[in-house]
């Protein structure tokens, strides 16, 4: 790959969720800040919401890396699920092997586990990615879940982290109760034009570039008007651009390369995505009805 040309030690633009490649925005630190209260206040839940690709995994991944040994973390991120499938994958994080278990035995071996774990000191919390995937059956599973408690306390911290469409279900009429137990809500939204500046210059110090501008200056406006600030696709721009000046042997990104990733992955400025996604929607919204 390209690493010896550029002088770096890592890949600067992978799509894994890296803890160490965070870049907190004053948004993703006010997310993170929210996810962190889960662990000092059981009164309700936290619910993260964003676009793909506005880097709620890694920050989910982030703030897991940083908790402490006492906190007993169930991850969900499979979520087209039946409401039994789900408890039972709860369970299975939790360490059972509950497949062979009916639904009112899962829902007993969950309440005593969480039950023991708060009375040995522990914490547990539950977090739950893609939940715009999670059907109404379900996310009232999760409302059940949220009620189990002592004479004092809720015994399980609970993080919902999705796509809008999250939202969308949780104002729903059938689920007013469960949003009554959102105690916080926050959505995530694309960087703006100097942070996403900083955030490449932050992955590229990070893959070891040691304060050297890789990108030429006049490359930033290019990228940001391309991908809209979205993480993801800054990841994905900036790395086939490396790629195009690898391929030239050179050690700085130039226009040139930027012009050439942008043809090869057959993009356009994403306002010009953006409302062409959404033009169908608009369209459907003013047509006249039936007479």
């Amino acid at each position: 790959m390209y690493l010896e040309l550029f002088g770096l030690h890592e890949l600067p633009f992978r799509l894994s969720p890296d803890p160490q490649f965070l870049y907190l925005s004053k948004q993703h630190a006010r997310a993170k800040a929210y996810m962190e209260s889960t662990i000092w206040f059981t009164d309700g839940f936290v619910v993260i919401t964003g676009e793909i690709g506005a880097g709620k995994t890694t920050l989910i991944e982030t703030f897991l890396h940083e908790l402490q040994p006492e906190v007993i973390v169930a991850q969900i991120n499979q979520t087209q699920l039946s409401p039994t499938a789900f408890l039972q994958t709860v369970l299975v994080q939790f360490g059972f092997s509950p497949f062979n278990m009916k639904k009112p035995e899962v829902l007993a071996t969950l309440n005593d586990f969480l039950i023991e774990q708060h009375a040995s000191g522990r914490k547990v919390l539950l977090i739950v990615d893609e939940a715009q995937n999670l059907n109404s059956k379900v996310l009232e599973e999760v409302r059940m879940l949220s009620g189990i408690e002592t004479t004092k306390d809720k015994v399980l911290r609970i993080i919902l982290a999705g796509q809008p469409e999250l939202n969308d279900k949780l104002n729903s009429k059938e689920l007013v109760q469960l949003a009554q137990r959102v105690r916080l809500r926050f959505h995530l939204s694309a960087l703006t034009r100097e942070e996403t500046d900083l955030y490449i210059d932050h992955r590229l110090e990070v893959a070891g570039s040691q304060g050297r501008r890789i990108f030429a200056d006049d490359t930033y406006p290019t990228i940001y008007r391309l991908t809209g600030g979205v993480p993801r696709l800054i990841n994905t721009l900036c790395d086939t651009a490396m790629m195009a000046a690898f391929g030239r042997e050179s050690a700085k990104v130039l226009a040139e390369d930027l012009d050439a990733a942008i043809q090869e992955l057959q993009w356009v400025e994403y306002a010009s995505r953006t409302n062409r996604m959404r033009a169908p929607n608009i369209q459907a919204a003013s047509a006249p009805g039936p007479a």
